[in-house]
């Protein structure tokens, strides 16, 4: 039983830094553009062959 008394605040906090670090990570723009990466690997860049 008193192990709950640690393991619970643990959990929580461990979920909030996650919250805070997603929220954080949407403010950066990390989630803007997630298809660019994909289909810019499809894009031939001519310049490179020269």
């Amino acid at each position: 039983m008193s192990g709950l008394l640690v393991l619970i605040p643990v959990a929580l906090g461990l979920g909030l830094l996650g919250l805070a670090t997603f929220f954080w990570a949407m403010r950066k723009g990390q989630f803007d553009d997630l298809d660019g990466a994909a289909h810019r690997i499809l894009i031939d860049d001519e310049d490179s062959e020269r």
